[in-house]
């Protein structure tokens, strides 16, 4: 098993603990971790591009004009393609971009960003983070205190004045165990997670 130091809000060492290998230290599938990403941004699209056909602009229901004799090309309507105002070849319409990955699939690609982050180094555990009043300031000198910027923080539970307190900071994001995900694990450089948080962690998906 893996063991890690745990922080106090100050950034002193005041403990240490030992994580499941199951789940912090997999072996990492890189193709998992893909497509739990693709995944997840496939299903954020809206899909409600639209542009008219030929069939669907107005107008051009009159052949232009004769089909010899003019010296112009042959036309049949105003409103083929090659005409300004005209239809959009191959129009895109309203679509769904979303696709299922099998729960299995997305707790492996999870596991993978978890180990990942631990043998990076980049796994904080915090033993607890709780703040009296709403504080960006203070939250502030928390991360200084921990060394760490772009950061996911990971609760355990639904903390008012901790989210609230990180929420005017571009480089922090707040979750709790239960809204953890592979992306945003991926895009933060470190994962600062509560000691309650790892073991609900490894309750969960042991």
């Amino acid at each position: 098993m893996a063991k890690v130091a745990v922080y106090n809000m100050e950034g002193k060492e005041v403990d240490s603990i030992e994580l499941n290998d199951s789940i912090f230290g997999v072996e990492i599938n890189e193709h998992l971790v893909h497509m739990a990403v693709l995944q997840q941004l496939a299903n954020n699209r809206q899909g409600t591009q639209k542009a008219k056909t030929r069939s669907e602009v107005r107008g051009g229901g009159r052949k232009p004009w004769r089909q010899k004799g003019t010296g112009h090309a042959r036309q049949g309507s105003t409103r083929s393609p090659q005409w300004t105002g005209g239809g959009v070849v191959f129009a895109p319409v309203p679509r769904d971009y979303s696709f299922k990955l099998n729960k299995k699939e997305k707790r492996a690609a999870l596991k993978s960003v978890l180990t990942s982050k631990v043998s990076d180094g980049k796994l904080v555990v915090v033993d607890e983070l709780k703040l009296d009043e709403i504080k960006t300031k203070k939250f502030v000198e928390v991360m200084n205190n921990l060394k760490v910027e772009k950061a996911l923080v990971v609760l355990n539970d639904m903390d008012t004045n901790v989210i609230a307190s990180a929420a005017n900071i571009p480089t922090v994001k707040t979750t709790q165990t239960n809204e953890l995900n592979v992306f945003d694990a991926l895009k933060y450089d470190t994962v600062v997670v509560t000691k309650a948080a790892v073991a609900t962690i490894e309750e969960v998906y042991a």
